[in-house]
This record gives structure tokens, sequence and C-alpha cells, in this order.
């Protein structure tokens, strides 16, 4: 008898092989872990391979495993093509998107909103982190598509939008009653954070790094409590924050271009949708 590879069991290999624990590859697909578990052993015997390797930390695949994920991922995107246009349903599945907390706040909610509109049946799933955490993600294959923030030397087919980043302060705030400058930044990797130590060191101003967190909630605060000094991309200043001016004493900052990074791996009509649609609306919100 043929041995053929169920698809349904190709879609469990693969969340846990990105989660690599059953609880959490559980957790996602709505499975027990003992269904996963039965379910990769009736994969494992078909492919004639182990495909895991158990760890104190949860699972790892084997060579024989990283060769399937491989093949995995190209067929499932044809069959999710193929039946989508052959049902006459349109897109449907889900779709990983990895976005920065500063251009979630700024623009998700009309985009997600659109594209809801014209594909219904689609689920976006957000993950929130800075940029470079987001590519990391891209490398591992746990995401889909990330909106990332590129240098503002990025090559210009490449850029969706420009952005400038600001000087951000509490109302009343003035940066030149403070010396040194504390700094709210996010982490020290990213564009921004960056770009404000390198205008201060140009500026021969003195700063202090007050808080630098991945969580832009957390910056905002410190800077309502008027304990430091913000750098936000220009529409990610909340209304009750101030976006300080030119005579403030602190030296400019550049503009950050948006881009669409995508897995190549993971490359299909979905995919390819949601980054038309965020290409096509983005430069308008």
């Amino acid at each position: 008898m043929a041995r053929t590879l169920d698809i349904d069991l190709l879609r469990s290999f693969v969340v846990i092989a990105e989660t690599r624990t059953l609880s959490h590859a559980a957790e996602r697909v709505g499975r027990t872990q003992s269904a996963l578990s039965q379910q990769i052993k009736r994969l494992e015997q078909t492919a004639g391979q182990a495909l895991f390797q158990r760890t104190g930390r949860g699972v790892v695949l084997t060579e024989a495993g990283e060769r399937l994920l491989h093949h995995a991922h190209r067929m499932l995107r044809l069959h999710d093509e193929a039946l989508a246009d052959v049902s006459g349903r349109g897109l449907s599945g889900s779709i990983r998107f990895g976005c920065p907390d500063d251009y979630a706040q700024a623009f998700l909610p009309a985009l997600l909103r659109g594209f809801a509109a014209r594909h219904p049946q689609v689920r976006v799933e957000l993950h929130c982190a800075p940029t470079p955490r987001l590519c990391e993600q891209l490398r591992r294959h746990a995401l889909d598509l990330a909106l990332t923030s590129l240098p503002d030397t990025a090559a210009p087919r490449a850029v969706i939008r420009r952005e400038p980043l600001v000087w951000v302060g509490g109302p009343g705030m003035d940066a030149r009653a403070h010396d040194p400058l504390p700094l709210a930044l996010s982490d020290p990797d990213t564009l921004d954070h960056v770009a404000a130590l390198e205008a201060l060191r140009r500026a021969g101003r003195a700063w202090r790094i007050a808080c630098a967190s991945s969580s832009l909630s957390g910056l905002t605060a410190l800077v309502r409590s008027g304990q430091a000094f913000a750098v936000l991309t220009r529409s990610a200043v909340p209304d009750d924050l101030q976006v300080l001016r030119q005579d403030s004493g602190l030296p400019a900052l550049p503009e950050v271009c948006l881009a669409i990074q995508a897995d190549d791996t993971r490359a299909g009509a979905l995919a390819e949708a949601f980054s038309a649609h965020i290409r096509a609306m983005l430069p308008l919100l």
C-alpha cells in the first residue's frame, strides 16, 4: 500500500516544530498533548523516521524532521491555495504577523479592519515586538510577515512609508532644565535608541538611560510621570504627551522607513494578499 502524508498531521507537525513544546502547540491548535503525540507517532510511522528528539526543555527536530519541515510548508501552502481556488470561498486560514508596538497603536486598527472586510475568513495572529526581535522570529519561521523599521538610508523600493523620529516629553517638561538628559528608550539595538544616542553624542549633550524597555506603555508611563524624555515615531505620540519643538535644545533626529519583511519559506496567497493590502493602505493612514 502506498504511503501518503496526511495534511492534518503535517499541520500539527509544523506547529510543534515552531513552538518546540507540545504544551504550546496544543494551545494553538486546540488539541490535547496526548492527541498531538499520537498524530506525530502516525506521521513518523508514515515517514519511517523519527522527526523529533525530546529534550529537557521540549522537542527539537531531527535531521529527517528538518527536511520534512521544508516540504511541509510548501505542501500546506499549495493545499490551502488549491482549496480556496476550487471551493470559490476565497482566502481562508491564519497568518502570523509581527509589528512594533508604536506602529500597532498607530496603524493596525485601520489596517486590520480593512483586510477583515475583504477576507473575513482569514485570522491574523498578532505578535508585537521591536524590529530586531521580529527579524529573529522571521529567521526562526515563527512569523509569516512583519512590519519593520529600516534606517533612512534604505533602498527606496523597499520603503512603504517614512516616519520622523521626534523627542517626546510630558506637558510642561523642558529638556534644557535637565543635565544629564534622562531618557526612556526602546531596546538598545533598535533604531530609535541608536538614533537618539548618536544625535546626543554629535551635539555634545550628556544623557542617562532612565529606562530601556520594549514596552511602549512602560516608556510612555515614565514620560507621563515627568521622569524622562522618549523618542517615538511621530504618528505614535499619544495625545497627552508633547512633541518637543526644534528650539528645545535637543538635536534633530532622522526618519525611519517602514517596510514589510516576509519568511520566504512561507510565502503564499495569504501572505501576498496581506502584504499587498498593507503596501496599498499604509501610505494613506
